[in-house]
């Protein structure tokens, strides 16, 4: 079971978006793959013709094409300023990051993800306007972490930076115990949305269900909680 095939939120997708990834670095490339797997449009630009051929050869979006997103025109007859969400990430081109979220923000753009390199990146990224700062180096190290110290948390899907629907393998402390006796809403503020056991699907079940090891269970709450968990 994998939380990217659970329809926890039916309809979230139904609607294709259109998506700009602008800066075709190991970030970018990896963006507009993820994206493009996941139905979307996507467009992806560089300013480096040779990371524009190597997406376009690859198809790992639906367009690429070269271009200066520090030139505002450019931008324009791209057609960026006319997409739902714009990715910047060039990240460790500090002034170019800045001047481009600054043109797609000022045009309009409703959603703007810049990637950042440092924690004043980030900061000048959203005075400028961005909605969103991401800094994948450090997510990256968090992630790496987390498997290496928490191996039964199989998935995790962050809702935001304080929130987490996770998918963990039930442990040895939990095992013929319910869910009620657990006290895990209680004691660690943490809802359980589904148990998966015997290749059967349990959603939204009762506190009285007694949890085996080796079985999965779905949990949603605050990160830290998660973390506090006798995994």
């Amino acid at each position: 079971m994998n939380l990217s095939s659970l329809s926890l939120f039916p309809g979230l997708n139904k609607k294709k978006q259109q998506f700009a990834v602008i800066g075709l670095g190991r970030f970018g490339r990896a963006a507009c793959q993820a994206l493009h797997q996941a139905g979307q449009e996507v467009l992806g630009t560089d300013i480096d013709e040779k990371r524009v051929a190597e997406v376009v050869n690859n198809q790992w979006a639906a367009h690429a094409l070269q271009l200066d997103s520090t030139d505002p025109m450019a931008l324009k007859e791209a057609g960026i300023y006319e997409f739902d969400t714009v990715i910047i990430a060039i990240g460790n081109y500090l002034q170019e990051s800045i001047i481009t979220t600054l043109n797609v923000k000022e045009a309009g753009v409703a959603t703007v993800v810049a990637k950042a390199s440092s924690e004043v990146h980030g900061k000048l990224l959203k005075r400028v306007g961005a909605d969103q700062v991401v800094f994948p180096e450090n997510e990256a190290g968090y992630a790496l972490a987390r498997a290496l110290t928490k191996p039964s948390i199989l998935d995790r899907f962050e809702l935001d930076p304080q929130h987490s629907i996770v998918e963990i393998v039930i442990p040895e402390d939990f095992h013929n115990k319910s869910i009620g006796e657990l006290q895990l809403r209680s004691r660690y503020g943490l809802n359980v949305l589904a148990i998966c056991g015997d290749r059967k699907f349990n959603v939204n079940p009762s506190p009285d269900l007694k949890l085996q090891k080796g079985a999965v269970m779905v949990v949603i709450g605050e990160t830290k909680a998660i973390d506090e968990l006798p995994l």
